[in-house]
């Protein structure tokens, strides 16, 4: 999304968050305000077609049967996740994400849970449970600081290989139907 709608900022900025010389924080916050609000509509047009991960519906329910709450800490955006996953929102404990002021001539970012290097600071998030296990379920630099302070850890994509570099455990991932049989596995 970032990528269409601030492209220029995109190409200078992106590269810097991935290589954590410019914070999640600083970098997230620079691009979605770069953005005209009257685009808001477009940028929700745009992930309504983004399609839910495969197994997503029944990890839920295996979760639910476990009696076992899921709350989503995302580095995104409210309205895209919920425009995204529709009615399934409801079956989630809670959700954290950033949220948007779109009052004035540009994007403003809200944060209850702003952090130190982060918009939305999943650690901060995750403490506010105090849960006897916390899983963390990631795949970039979004989920990084929240993956080094989870007790269980499903990563994919870019998050690997920042978790290979601080030799932080994790078990790979590709669909939710992976995450529910592991969790099947491990709580029999």
């Amino acid at each position: 999304m970032l990528k269409q709608f601030t492209p220029e900022m995109y190409k200078k900025l992106v590269p810097e968050m991935y290589t954590l010389r410019v914070t999640l924080k600083d970098g997230v916050r620079r691009l979605l305000e770069s953005i005209p609000s009257r685009r808001y509509p477009e940028i929700l047009d745009n992930v309504r077609s983004k399609p839910i991960r495969p197994g997503f519906v029944e990890f839920l329910d295996f979760l639910e049967d476990k009696d076992v709450p899921f709350v989503l800490v995302s580095g995104g955006l409210r309205g895209m996740i919920e425009t995204v996953l529709g009615p399934l929102v409801e079956r989630f404990q809670a959700v954290y994400a950033a949220d948007l002021d779109t009052s004035g001539k540009y994007l403003q970012v809200r944060s209850e849970y702003e952090g130190e290097t982060e918009v939305v600071s999943k650690v901060k998030v995750m403490a506010k449970y105090n849960p006897e296990e916390s899983i963390a379920i990631g795949d970039g630099v979004t989920d990084l600081n929240m993956a080094m302070n989870a007790s269980l850890v499903f990563a994919r994509d870019n998050l690997t290989k920042y978790l290979d570099e601080r030799q932080k455990p994790y078990i790979r991932w590709d669909t939710f139907f992976d995450i529910r049989d592991h969790l099947a596995g491990r709580w029999q």
